[in-house]
């Protein structure tokens, strides 16, 4: 499963905006109120076509914490290895679930975890990073004034994402890994 995360503007409308009517689309007002910020999280299983967005209140190692548990538990219960692709965040680190949970949990959690960090400026190489542009560009790319809200646009999107089973359609092999990230490969000088 790969996991990303991204934060989203709260808007609110400080006018009704003018309903569509025929040969007219809707008209907003330019006027708006910040509403704060939410964060959210995307756990997006390639190989399955599923994908999970949870939003929070912040983005902070606890939060993290509750995520993977939450992914690790509930699909996967009797897995012995999930393998995770994150990027390198200040919060995405294993010792995160030590601040949130028991010892033991943590532990168990760590043991069942296979994690995969991508390449300083590699993003683009975790699919979850592409599924929140898609969510972005079919969900998020409306003024939404509240966090209910927000869950409720999510959960629809998510819904119907992962009811037509979307997969992302990976061509970038070990092969052009090597040649595009080259200078991330250590040389064996022979002779």
């Amino acid at each position: 499963m790969c996991l990303d995360e991204t934060s989203k503007q709260l808007i609110r409308e400080t006018r009704a905006p003018i309903p569509v009517e025929p040969g007219q689309p809707e008209r907003v007002d330019y006027e708006y109120e910040r509403n704060g910020t939410a964060n959210l999280f995307m756990v997006f299983e390639p190989l399955a076509g599923r994908r999970r967005v949870k939003v929070t209140e912040r983005r902070t190692k606890v939060d993290f914490a509750h995520v993977i548990r939450e992914r690790v538990d509930e699909p996967y219960p009797t897995a012995e290895k999930v393998v995770l692709v994150m990027d390198n965040l200040n919060t995405h680190r294993l010792s995160s679930l030590y601040e949130a949970f028991t010892p033991e949990e943590a532990r168990r959690l760590i043991g069942r975890l296979e994690v995969h960090y991508t390449p300083k400026h590699g993003g683009w190489l975790n699919m979850a990073e592409t599924e929140l542009s898609v969510l972005n560009n079919q969900c998020l790319d409306q003024r939404i004034g509240e966090k209910d809200e927000l869950r409720t646009e999510v959960a629809a999107w998510e819904q119907r994402r992962n009811t037509t089973t979307c997969r992302v359609e990976w061509p970038f092999t070990t092969a052009d890994a090597r040649v595009k990230l080259k200078r991330l490969y250590p040389s064996i000088q022979t002779g």
